[in-house]
């Protein structure tokens, strides 16, 4: 018997408290969130920072996608990131003294979903086209914009997290059987 399968989470219906308007990027960041998890579980902490053909490593993808859903997420709040905020954004992509391990940036992950869908549900929808300054340059967007973006970036980073998976597992298993 086949296992049921759910459709993909814009198919699913609204979600409670999310203005319509900003609905598709709630459901992108929750299909983001199935896949991930679906994909990282048991991938071993030792090829967390393996690269394949000069690509990014699982674990710059993993960190990325955690920290540009908090950035783009402050910047539609109308702030300015912190030292904290911009400390991270300067580790992302480079392996430390600090141990990390896949579980580890998986829940990171999960939690900035989290974070994210709190504050789409408590969007001011009169105020969803209203200017953002985003970054040092202060470019101008809106949390419309913002939030968006942080979807369909959050969409691409997770397909190139699943290529380079995917070959890293195939790779490893090759070097089993061999």
């Amino acid at each position: 018997m086949e296992k049921a399968t759910l459709p993909e989470v814009w198919l699913r219906g609204p979600l409670d408290n999310v203005p319509p308007v900003i609905q598709p990027v709630a459901h992108a960041l929750l299909q983001a969130r199935e896949e991930l998890n679906v994909l990282m579980q048991d991938f071993p902490d030792s090829l967390l920072w393996q690269q394949v053909a000069g690509m990014a490593s699982p674990a710059f993808h993993l960190q990325h996608l955690t920290g540009v859903l908090n950035r783009l997420f402050t910047y539609a709040r109308k702030e300015v990131l912190s030292t904290q905020q911009l400390a991270y954004l300067a580790e992302e992509g480079k392996p430390t003294t600090k141990i990390y391990s896949t579980a580890a940036l998986v829940a990171a992950f999960n939690a900035e979903v989290d974070n994210a869908l709190a504050q789409l549900a408590a969007e001011d929808e009169s105020q969803i086209t209203d200017y953002r300054a985003v970054g040092r340059g202060k470019l101008p967007s809106s949390a419309l914009g913002l939030y968006v973006h942080s979807a369909e970036h959050t969409m691409r980073h997770l397909g190139q997290l699943l290529v380079t998976v995917k070959v890293l597992i195939q790779q490893l298993d090759e070097k089993r059987t061999n």
